[in-house]
């Protein structure tokens, strides 16, 4: 397999040459290190959105739009395929990383991760990844600093000078389009959390309505977790049968039909009081090679529309 960093920094470098018509802006910070405002302080957009998720998911995904409807009103979907989700979702694009550097504080994803590769998810898939660049996408309200670069560069064991930091803000149109493309991920990682094998999913395909952007950082989580855990839908084709896939949708969880901003709200907005298995897409099918095909849950309209305010 190619590095996964090697094809992000192909693709960061794509955003680099396009930034103007991508809304984006790019810094290099004192050290040298690279930063992609995605969306924090530059304005961003849909296409910014789909290029920072291929970016996360280090090159092994395909990533477009289309139009769609919640409860009637036009809302744009994201659409995620890759044949290689362990890699791509588990050892790429999950959010793993805590960056705390200082003052700064985000939520670090992207191939950099599997250059440390001390993350459960590495230890189950047996994929570490070695290149001269690292890449991490870094969720925030604030853009990266030198100290972030240094932190990432001593963990990753690469220069400062060879750190790409693209970031985005989530209450943003890139954030919303990028945690739109989370329905994939949450799958994966909860069959991986319930003890199947994550190699044995062979492809993903995901789609999940573009959460529309909020005005703060609150409202904004969680509105696109709203959109993962009612409107996220996921095909999987994997390669054996298992008696625990009913457990991998939000309908199986005792949350469900609470918005997220009142999970939240009852956990003191402290993440780690949520059960993560509330975050979990809406709707799975199963497809086994060979076998049954398994289909649970179902999207649920009437929360998002009153999550999204319509």
């Amino acid at each position: 397999m190619e590095s996964l960093n090697r094809m992000a920094i192909e693709l960061a470098d794509e955003a680099i040459d396009f930034a103007d018509e991508l809304a984006i802006d790019v810094y290099e910070l004192d050290n040298g290190a690279t930063v992609l405002d995605f969306g924090i302080e530059a304005i961003g957009g849909i296409e910014a959105g789909l290029l920072l998720t291929e970016i996360q998911t280090g090159g092994l995904s395909t990533v477009s739009t289309r139009s769609d409807e919640v409860a009637g009103a036009p809302i744009p979907s994201v659409d995620l395929h890759t044949d290689h989700p362990a890699l791509a979702l588990l050892c790429s694009q999950k959010a793993g990383w805590e960056v705390s550097a200082g003052n700064y504080e985000g939520l670090g994803s992207g191939p950099a991760r599997a250059l440390v590769a001390e993350e459960e998810e590495f230890h189950r898939t047996g994929f570490s990844d070695d290149f001269d660049f690292a890449v991490l996408a870094v969720e925030s309200d604030h853009l990266p600093t030198g100290k972030v670069a240094e932190q990432v560069a001593e963990m990753t064991g690469v220069d400062e000078s060879a750190v790409f930091l693209p970031s985005f803000a989530t209450n943003s149109v890139t954030g919303s389009v990028a945690l739109a493309a989370r329905a994939g991920e949450l799958a994966v990682f909860r069959l991986s959390e319930l003890g199947y094998d994550p190699l044995d999913v062979l492809t993903v395909q995901a789609t999940a309505p573009v959460a529309p952007v909020a005005g703060d950082y609150e409202t904004a989580v969680a509105r696109t977790n709203d959109a993962l855990a009612y409107g996220g839908r996921v095909h999987m084709t994997v390669d054996s049968e298992f008696d625990r896939f009913d457990e991998i949708v939000s309908i199986a969880t005792e949350e469900y039909g609470t918005t997220f901003a009142e999970i939240f709200d009852d956990a003191d907005w402290d993440f780690y009081e949520v059960p993560p298995e509330v975050f979990a897409p809406a709707q799975v099918t199963v497809d086994v090679v060979g076998g049954d095909t398994h289909v649970f849950g179902e999207p649920n309209e009437a929360l998002l529309e009153e999550s999204f305010g319509l």
